[in-house]
């Protein structure tokens, strides 16, 4: 070895290498200064663990209307301590299974989960995991706000410890499952029970201990009187999880996810139910689970929600297969109004105006009258009514005849299918899906059937897609709060004035107003008229009458009406110029008692249409004389 590779080895030890030793535990004290520093600074804050023994009083939610009117109050019941003495091994297993299935062996932190989480999250280049043991899930519900700032992780961190070191595993679990949420307002094991299956923890089985804490991870969204399904998709995830966890002998997997769950149905049976449970998502992603009393103002107008509800259950008509149904009523910016999912929330909670999925039948055709009118066509534009048949498909009109030459207006007023269908052909089914997506309709195929209006869509899909109709032409998503305070007026959120896009001409307008206020005046839809307003719009009507519609609107209000069946069975000669509009026509003279008979944008008759009216008239009175 030479004596320059000796001196440089020598320089090394002696010289860079101590350096980079100094260097590197000088780095680890400032680092090490920097965290001790913000934990630090995060204690000064901490709350005062006092709190913890206080029996919280329950979160008061008030929605009110928008005029300040109160619609309800949705609070939690006073959260009811848990024994564990008194419950069954399944119930805690299965929790501790679900959140912190290492909770007996960590000291409040478990930096093995968090290493874990850290690399899954980095792996999806996305948040998919969280690193909480249960302990800091109860520090945080207890103590802290729902906020993401360091500081705050930091001080759950610390109180975490501090609780394992002062309270045994068993008491941890007691108070964490005495107060974590489960939605619908029920805070705390037993209340969650009592709500969901009208029984006391101690009776609950494998099957419904799973269902329960798969809500933790989105009380509202997934819990079974919302959605029953998606509420049984996440209990199998757990199940399979535990027994993938070895804590359950073969076959209790099998036999627990075909153990029945009967749900629990709440005995208030107001509507605005359906609407609270459909902004509810919404609140949270705003605030996060309510932690204190807090004031929702809602678009919701009650006297408008009241009469749309007494409407549904006046006229709907159970002994002709009438016996459900949805209503929806927006406003030009497309505030909800007025949302009535079912004839009885207390006898089912399902959504229908935001989660039923049906055919709305003739109630599409205005999408095909619209790509016509971008085609260069006019409502005065005549065509032929006559039989027409498309890959041995032969579309029928509801009277099984023909008219022969009528104008488009004529043949959207009377629902003609054979001219929708061939105004479709003629026009090109993809423009007529491009046309309806820009209104608001989503996931449409160019089918020989859309014309008809054959592909499901929600009643809360179709009044947006006809909120252009109503205020001028923008397209709008719908929406429901207003703002949310605390209960001594501290504002948490205000919504932004709502944006949309200009998807209708002024002359697309008035053309379409024109052709939907003569469906409603001398067509299918009379009996939605209001006395006093201008009213447009149109009916549907599907297949062995499985569906029957009315979607009509007059300026800044849409109102849709569904009626139906659940089991999609046929009903007896229900089409939606009948029950559906006369739902929308006590919902609508409501809503409008106190509007100005305001006029919809409306097209006049061109010259040339005139003339040829009047002549077409004479060669019928001809016609009429000839031998």
């Amino acid at each position: 070895m030479s004596a320059f590779m000796r001196l440089s080895r020598k320089s090394l030890v002696e010289t860079v290498f101590p350096r980079l030793i100094i260097a590197g535990l000088s780095c680890a004290y400032l680092l090490g200064m920097g965290v001790l520093g913000s934990f630090a600074i995060s204690a000064q804050n901490l709350p005062d663990p006092k709190k913890l023994w206080e029996r919280n009083r329950p979160v008061s939610v008030q929605i009110v209307d928008r005029n300040g009117q109160d619609v309800l109050v949705r609070g939690a019941t006073v959260e009811r301590p848990v024994d564990l003495d008194t419950l069954p091994f399944h119930i805690p297993m299965t929790f501790l299974a679900t959140e912190d299935e290492r909770f007996r062996n960590h000291i409040g932190i478990d930096p093995r989960a968090l290493t874990r989480a850290m690399w899954q999250n980095i792996r999806a280049k996305r948040y998919v995991q969280g690193g909480s043991t249960l302990t800091q899930q109860l520090t945080k519900n207890i103590f802290l706000t729902p906020d993401k700032k360091l500081s705050r992780k930091a001080q759950e961190m610390m109180l975490s410890v501090w609780m394992e070191r002062d309270f045994t595993k068993d008491e941890l679990l007691e108070m964490y499952l005495s107060r974590v949420y489960f939605g619908s307002g029920s805070w705390g094991l037993e209340n969650a029970s009592l709500r969901y299956f009208d029984k006391p923890a101690s009776d609950l089985t494998l099957a419904e201990a799973a269902m329960l804490s798969g809500l933790l991870r989105a009380p509202s969204r997934l819990n079974p009187v919302a959605d029953l399904e998606g509420a049984v998709k996440r209990q199998h995830v757990i199940l399979n999880s535990m027994d993938a966890q070895g804590l359950l002998d073969v076959g209790i997997v099998e036999a627990a996810k075909a153990d029945p769950i009967d749900i629990h149905s709440p005995k208030d049976t107001e509507g605005a139910q359906y609407f609270v449970d459909w902004i509810w998502d919404d609140l949270e992603a705003r605030i996060g689970v309510p932690t204190q009393d807090i004031i929702v103002q809602t678009t919701l107008d009650i006297d408008a929600q009241t009469a749309a509800q007494t409407a549904l259950i006046t006229h709907l008509s159970p002994e002709r297969g009438a016996s459900q149904g949805a209503v929806i009523s927006l406003d030009g910016t497309g505030g909800v109004l007025a949302l009535v999912g079912g004839r009885d929330y207390g006898e089912s909670q399902f959504n229908r105006v935001t989660q039923a999925v049906r055919q709305p039948g003739s109630a599409f055709k205005p999408f095909v009258y619209l790509t016509a009118l971008r085609a260069g066509k006019s409502p005065w534009n005549t065509t032929i009514d006559a039989p027409i048949t498309i890959d041995g498909w032969t579309p029928e009109n509801f009277t099984e005849k023909h008219m022969g030459t009528v104008t488009l207006h004529t043949a959207l007023a009377k629902s003609l299918n054979t001219v929708a269908v061939s105004l479709g052909e003629e026009i090109g089914r993809e423009n007529v899906v491009a046309t309806a997506t820009q209104m608001g309709l989503t996931n449409l195929k160019p089918f020989r059937s859309l014309a008809l209006g054959a592909q499901g869509q929600t009643p809360l899909a179709v009044a947006e897609s006809y909120l252009p109709f109503a205020n001028w032409g923008t397209q709008r998503q719908s929406y429901g709060i207003l703002s949310i305070s605390t209960a001594d007026g501290t504002p948490l959120y205000d919504r932004a004035a709502p944006k949309g896009a200009i998807v209708l001409t002024p002359t697309e307008l008035a053309d379409m107003n024109y052709m939907m206020i003569d469906a409603v005046e001398r067509g299918t839809g009379r009996r939605a008229r209001v006395e006093g307003h201008m009213i447009a719009g149109k009916t549907g009507t599907t297949n062995d009458f499985r569906d029957a519609w009315f979607v009509g609107y007059a300026p800044d209000h849409v109102t849709a009406v569904w009626v139906g069946d659940d089991k999609n069975t046929p009903m007896t000669n229900v089409t939606g110029g009948s029950i559906p509009a006369m739902v929308f026509a006590d919902t609508m003279q409501v809503q409008l008692a106190d509007a100005p008979p305001a006029k919809l944008p409306v097209s006049t008759q061109p010259e040339w249409a005139r003339k040829d009216a009047q002549l077409k008239n004479l060669l019928d009175r001809l016609e009429t004389r000839l031998p």
